[in-house]
């Protein structure tokens, strides 16, 4: 062949070579991974947001990442998510970390302590306060990396049976809630207890709770807690913002490539704003079909919240004498927090405090 020839034949081959793929040009391999959610089919943001990372995750690789989402109790019990994932008997969970306090009692910062951070702060204090540091540390103990992925916002203080007006009333009271809010209601006379998202409601029905909280107008109404406790409390002041997370199995996340990794961390970035988005969305309308349903709308007085704040601080006092890491993420969170705090007071809270009552009063 002469010198011609080869020159002719180079060039057409050229433009083949350009049209290739990227993805196949460097042969990215396909994954499969199961993902096992804390929450049941029903509760279509909760759940559906760990749909929403799985598609997402598929649409950014051309479907060559893949992962399919299953349900609380499918795969995995939905309180033994992160047992699942830190064995490798699943790839991935989509959880709250706070369920797992019993564990490590740090897991708690990660997604709500009582008179915590909101979304705003909690996003700034994970992003650029340490909090994203501090976390990875925890999480990597428990063969574990951790994507934030998704936010229900403040959420409300739950339904009750009977009226709970003074702190006599929370004597006794056999109260479903989650994480160191918990331990709190018990300094205040109440007998908490954990129940994964599908038992709650049979309990209440059965009369094994008195009162439950979950998240907010949206999944109560889903989950039918109007129907046996009439009196829904606001605010939930353990959870100013509650963050999800997706939390992903050491091994399995190490054997992906860069590009993987990067639409895991984008996916879930996503469904940061988006769940928020959703229920903020959502949560006024369910909040008035509710009402109509006959909901009767109260708020927990000043002393219940004093003397929340005052139990809130003494368990953490406590804790933190009896756990070096919790104390190291205490003494890292609280400054945080209150510097927020002051903050919010001057822009956020100022106008708060006029526009929402005046736009009530038109």
């Amino acid at each position: 062949m002469n010198r011609r020839a080869l020159m002719g034949a180079a060039a057409a081959a050229a433009p083949a070579a350009l049209a290739t793929p990227a993805l196949a040009q460097t042969q990215t391999p396909e994954v499969r991974w199961r993902l096992t959610s804390s929450f049941p089919r029903n509760l279509d943001v909760l759940f559906g947001t760990a749909e929403g990372i799985a598609r997402r995750v598929g649409q950014l690789t051309d479907g060559r990442f893949r992962i399919t989402a299953f349900p609380g109790g499918e795969i995995a019990p939905p309180l033994a998510a992160l047992d699942a994932v830190q064995s490798g008997a699943v790839e991935c969970a989509h959880t709250a970390p706070y369920y797992y306090v019993g564990k490590e009692p740090g897991f708690a910062f990660f997604t709500a302590v009582p008179f915590g951070l909101n979304n705003r702060q909690f996003n700034a204090w994970w992003r650029h306060g340490g909090g994203k540091e501090l976390g990875a540390e925890l999480f990597r103990e428990y063969n574990v990396v951790s994507f934030t992925a998704g936010d229900t916002g403040a959420q409300m203080g739950g339904w009750f049976r009977q009226e709970v007006p003074n702190l006599a009333a929370l004597n006794g009271l056999k109260f479903r809630i989650a994480g160191f809010a918990g331990q709190v209601f018990q300094r205040l006379g109440a007998a908490p207890t954990q129940v994964a998202a599908a038992d709650i409601y049979p309990s209440l029905e059965r009369g094994t709770l008195d009162a439950v909280e979950f998240v907010g107008p949206h999944d109560d109404e889903k989950l039918g807690f109007v129907r046996v406790a009439r009196f829904y409390y606001a605010p939930g002041f353990w959870e100013p913002g509650a963050r999800l997370h997706l939390m992903v199995n050491q091994r399995a996340y190490d054997a992906l490539p860069d590009t993987y990794k990067a639409a895991l961390e984008v996916a879930c970035m996503e469904a940061d704003s988006e769940m928020l988005a959703r229920y903020d969305f959502l949560n006024p309308q369910a909040l008035r079909r509710l009402v109509a349903a006959g909901a009767q709308l109260r708020f927990f007085n000043r002393d219940i919240l004093q003397a929340a704040w005052n139990a809130a601080n003494a368990v953490y006092a406590e804790t933190a004498e009896r756990n070096p890491r919790f104390k190291k993420i205490l003494e890292a969170y609280i400054p945080f927090r209150n510097e927020q705090y002051q903050w919010f007071r001057v822009a956020e809270n100022s106008f708060d405090n006029f526009a929402f009552p005046a736009a009530a009063a038109r």
